[in-house]
């Protein structure tokens, strides 16, 4: 069993199946998965800050039993866990939304197994997902690749937590989770929750970019994540075009590898969208 993590609202439904297809499809055994969606709702917040709804969890889980009938998707709904913990803190309003911190109550559930591989939404694999779940984790709480522009600006080893693979066993142990949540608490921090981690790990691996590759896309990459990024031309401009902004996606990165996917994921959007 491969246990997954995603967390956000009703928005985060086209990057989560997205990126589930990319793990079905370029994986080379049927093995089952478990998906593990965190959500809140924080309508009085925002408007927009709306749940994944029933409909959204039993649809994806419909797309993972296909591929393997032992699979099944777990929507956990954290709203009391975020108003207890984070309610009014000084990271509520940080860069990123606050379906981010969410991720950082991954201890206080009894059914997160002792190996958790956390996954942001906007990611796609191009190689086999078990390159990355099967890496030895002894000794480390996790495992996370290099942050593209972090390890230029900060750090070599600043890392990126989209792609984190936790073991779960020793985070508990050594509450890595519990000391996030207070750094969270306590401290307005620049990159709010990968702030949080980073500041509260013992031990960490350290992996190559091909595992979280944030700009490029080689043969080699294992992960790639379509984070916000640079662009010099025609003029210096950031963009944030997700794997789901299809036709940029080819016009812009010129990428054809997951056509594949997208064309099943469009398929796919349509027959969840006649259901509702």
């Amino acid at each position: 069993m491969i246990d997954l993590l995603f967390c956000g609202n009703e928005g985060v439904f086209d990057g989560v199946l997205t990126c589930t297809l990319s793990i079905l499809r370029r994986i080379g055994a049927k093995t089952p998965f478990t998906i593990h969606l965190f959500t809140m709702d924080l309508s009085s917040m925002r408007p927009d800050y709306t749940p994944v709804t029933r409909k959204q969890r039993d649809f994806l889980e419909e797309v993972v039993r296909d591929f393997h009938p032992d699979s099944r998707v777990l929507l956990y709904d954290t709203t009391g866990y975020y108003q207890t913990y984070f309610s009014g803190c000084p990271n509520e309003g940080a860069y990123c939304s606050p379906y981010t911190l969410i991720r950082l109550f991954a201890d206080l559930y009894d059914t997160i197994p002792d190996k958790l591989l956390y996954l942001d939404a906007d990611i796609m694999f191009n190689r086999d997902i078990r390159l990355l779940w099967n890496l030895n984790l002894e000794g480390y709480e996790y495992a996370a690749a290099p942050d593209h522009y972090g390890k230029y600006l900060i750090h070599p080893h600043y890392i990126n937590a989209g792609v984190l693979l936790f073991n779960m066993k020793l985070c508990r142990e050594n509450k890595l989770f519990q000391a996030a949540r207070g750094w969270i608490r306590r401290k307005k921090l620049p990159f709010a929750d990968q702030s949080a981690l980073i500041r509260s790990t013992t031990r960490r691996r350290v992996l190559p970019q091909r595992y979280n590759d944030q700009k490029f896309l080689h043969p080699h990459t294992i992960v790639r994540h379509f984070s916000k990024r640079l662009f010099w031309l025609p003029y210096p401009h950031t963009d944030n075009i997700k794997q789901w902004h299809v036709e940029k996606v080819h016009s812009v990165f010129g990428y054809h590898q997951f056509d594949d996917i997208l064309s099943e994921y469009l398929s796919l959007k349509e027959k969840f969208t006649a259901r509702t």
